[in-house]
């Protein structure tokens, strides 16, 4: 036994006669009979033995009395309540002779605990004392936004920080209010905030409210910001519930905080089911939504998880970070173009994926628009049509390909093309069979459909932060532009949720919440920055070649059908094309020479009637 831990003994074991002896006290008012103090004597020899055998029974010097926790207070409790209960049996069984009143075997085990627990407790706070009392006098003054677990566990953090002081929290729960936790009230609600700080000369607010609604975040940020405060706020709620990171690692406010929605609630169980064990196929993988994906697969453990990129660099990046986060899981990198049959072919024939994420598109509307038109027709059709058509020889059980709103109504190629990808996808006719272990049951096509996910490539968020860090101006399109907008974990989480869902041939439109004014966002994002407009304007550039003022995803009633999930809807779609439509289209794709971007929208007008080019 270490000397520490010996010693910690010898103080339990001290503790124990004394609490025999004042439970004795107690008992006669202070004037123990003669009888009983020798009776009370005599018991020590076997009270003390037992005692600091339970002691050591239930491991409580394994622990350091630095960081003494309710564990310790738990360990105490439960070897003094063992010795409780043995005492009296021994003194019984062995026919010691020894006067002991009843009431003492009650006073001594609660006298037992306080002294043992109040030791340690008051150890920890010396140590704690000398370690961090005079940072608390010296960290600069802070108030906390949020009084729930998240607020407490950031209030016990920071005592031990010289940084930063917890002086008050602020909740607008009235039951909160007036309470104190880890010795810092609750002043009132967030509406108060400014006149508490403007008075005390406090410049900075923590945001605790990594569970909250968005709803309640903003506010909280738009409140502390009227107050002049500069605002910091605790990591997301899946980061701290992950163990990825601490709740005192603090961070600036970001767009993606404001503009964030609720927390996802999944069938976790369920989606293990579909792939724990199996060998999944992500097209696309070193993409935004295509390695978000491969991070939520490999929590569930699947047998192998396949990357299938192009881009060899962002296939290089997540592979690195894999091996570095999940090196227990199976992986495999293979570049390769999703156009090339032969080389798509012999990567499921390799690997044999069960499930298959179809992501790998060209998703960029101005870019696909002028000069590039008929590119995105090859990529985002014929490379759907030969994953899909491989898939479906190779026996997989499910295709689940990544749409877009642009698909609905399009105006632009790409919207345009990635609306034939999600006709091709449910040309097949759910009866198909296909050769290999699937061929009972053929392979399901299942589409999704989603707008923009924040801080993906291509987003506006990542444009506007470097604009704003060369000083401006922010260039929005027009004043009106309006997109929603999703997290790409919640998009990922909700992909493989429409995955699990899926029967075959439906497209799956994600609830996408409120639309968000783009201009409104770059005034968020100048104000985060700790800027204002008549420090960096917002500039209106006009409308950009084949861009929406307005995106739809057909999420009404009459145009969808709600599913168990509250975040997910089936699109009426009532287009049954079948292997005619869809060996035609492929067959004039393939015919075709690399036509301009104006017979490329003519062509697509013809297998796209709803398309309705803006240039």
């Amino acid at each position: 036994m270490h000397p520490r831990n010996a010693a910690a003994l010898a103080y339990d074991a001290l503790a124990a006669v004394l609490a025999w002896c004042l439970a004795y006290w107690l008992r006669f008012n202070f004037e123990i009979p003669e009888p009983f103090q020798q009776g009370m004597l005599k018991a020590l020899l076997l009270v003390v033995p037992i005692q600091a055998a339970a002691f050591l029974l239930c491991g409580l010097y394994r622990g350091i009395w630095r960081y003494a926790s309710i564990t310790d207070m738990q360990r105490i409790g439960a070897a003094v309540g063992i010795a409780a209960v043995v005492i009296p049996g021994v003194l019984l069984v062995t026919g010691w002779r020894v006067p002991v009143p009843r009431s003492v075997f009650l006073l001594d085990p609660i006298l037992l605990v306080l002294m043992m627990a109040g030791a340690r407790v008051a150890y920890r706070g010396w140590k704690e004392h000398r370690r961090f009392g005079r940072s608390l006098l010296r960290g600069e003054p802070v108030v906390v936004i949020g009084s729930g677990e998240a607020a407490a566990a950031l209030v016990s953090e920071l005592r031990h920080s010289s940084r930063y002081r917890v002086v008050a929290l602020f909740d607008d729960s009235p039951n909160r209010v007036g309470r104190v936790i880890h010795g810092v009230p609750v002043v009132g609600d967030v509406a108060r905030l400014a006149a508490y700080v403007v008075p005390r000369q406090v410049l900075r607010a923590i945001v605790a409210l990594p569970a909250a609604a968005a709803s309640a975040r903003r506010r909280a940020v738009e409140v502390a910001q009227q107050a002049g405060l500069a605002v910091l706020t605790v990591p997301a709620f899946d980061d701290i519930a992950s163990g990825r990171v601490a709740i005192s690692q603090l961070r600036e406010v970001e767009v993606e905080d404001l503009l964030g929605r609720d927390q996802v609630e999944l069938d976790a169980a369920a989606i293990g089911e579909l792939i724990t064990g199996r060998v999944v196929l992500v097209t696309g993988a070193g993409g935004s939504i295509g390695s978000e994906l491969c991070r939520q697969i490999a929590v569930h453990a699947p047998a192998r998880l396949v990357f299938f990129e192009l881009n060899e660099f962002a296939l290089y990046q997540v592979c690195e970070e894999f091996r570095q986060r999940w090196p227990t899981v199976s992986i495999s990198a293979v570049i390769g173009d999703v156009k090339d049959r032969a080389r798509v072919s012999s990567v499921f024939g390799r690997f044999s994926p069960d499930i298959v994420f179809h992501a790998a598109a060209y998703k960029h509307v101005p870019l696909m628009e002028e000069e590039n038109a008929w590119q995105a027709v090859r990529n985002n059709v014929i490379g759907t049509a030969v994953v899909a058509t491989e898939s479906r020889r190779h026996g997989v059980r499910e295709f689940v390909l990544i749409s877009t709103d642009k698909a609905v109504n399009p105006t632009n190629v790409m919207g345009a093309t990635k609306r034939l990808a999600e006709r091709v996808c449910r040309s097949w006719s759910d009866e198909a069979v296909a050769p290999g272990r699937q061929a009972a049951a053929g392979c399901r096509f299942v589409t999704v459909r989603f707008g923009n996910v924040l801080a993906s490539a291509g987003s506006v968020i990542p444009k506007f932060r470097a604009q704003i860090a060369a000083g401006g101006p922010v260039t929005v399109t027009h004043p009106e532009i309006q997109r929603y907008f999703m997290s790409i974990p919640e998009a990922a989480q909700l992909v493989l949720q429409a995955g699990l869902m899926g029967q075959g041939r439906e497209i799956f439109v994600l609830e996408m919440g409120e639309p968000i004014r783009i201009a409104d966002l770059a005034r968020d994002m100048i104000r985060l920055s700790g800027f204002s407009e008549d420090d960096i304007r917002v500039e209106f550039t006009g409308l950009r070649p084949g861009e929406k003022l307005y995106e739809e995803l057909l999420a009404d009633d009459e145009l969808t059908v709600r599913t168990r999930h509250p975040k997910i809807r089936i699109a009426r779609d009532p287009g049954e094309d079948r292997d005619e439509w869809r060996e035609r289209l492929l067959a004039e794709i393939a015919a075709a020479d690399e036509p301009d971007d104006e017979v490329a929208r003519a062509w697509i007008s013809r297998w796209v009637p709803e398309y309705r080019p803006a240039v």
